[in-house]
């Protein structure tokens, strides 16, 4: 896998394999970056981090501060390797082994600029994704990747504003009310 643009731009890095994972293509995590825009010096948080992609690419873009949290240890132990490998400041990125759920209750006080939902689509927990939505400060976006055949979420607190489809997903950017 390669992160789009910015100053990793082209870099490669590793994804973990298996059906535990499934990486979001290059035409989406694009559209999520495009509609997002500048993210220079923003917090972010990809709580289903999988091979990283999102957090290399926010990282990449110039957010300031990003974490990524992932609850496989072979995903986990993939995006430690990828950090080193890309240089990766561990002041500026962060990764958890740890299920988002958890996390969240250990760190309720977090808030970040920018959240990126990419849950596992065998598995959604609504309730899970609703939680993370706290983390939101009042300005940020909340940005899910849901079946493109499902209903938008509805986060309690939180308006979708936009909603793009890429085959079988759909990105749903959410603001608050």
């Amino acid at each position: 896998m390669r992160i789009i643009s910015g100053l990793l731009k082209g870099r490669i890095f590793r994804s973990p394999g298996g059906k535990r994972t499934h990486p979001m293509s290059e035409k989406a995590r694009g559209a999520i970056f495009n509609t997002l825009g500048d993210i220079k010096d923003l917090s972010f948080l990809d709580p289903y981090a999988g091979s990283g992609a999102i957090a290399f690419e926010a990282l990449s873009r110039g957010a300031k501060n990003v974490v990524a949290i992932d609850v496989d240890k072979k995903a986990y132990r993939s995006i430690k390797e990828s950090a080193e490998g890309l240089g990766v400041d561990e002041k500026e990125f962060q990764v958890v082994k740890m299920n988002c759920k958890v996390w969240s209750n250990t760190n309720s006080a977090r808030k970040f600029d920018v959240i990126v939902c990419d849950p596992p689509y065998d598995d959604i927990r609504p309730d899970v994704i609703r939680q993370l939505a706290r983390h939101m400060k009042d300005t940020s976006t909340f940005v899910l990747s849901y079946p493109g055949s499902e209903e938008p979420l509805d986060i309690q607190g939180f308006k979708p504003v936009k909603a793009q489809k890429y085959g079988d997903i759909q990105l749903i950017f959410y603001k608050s009310n």
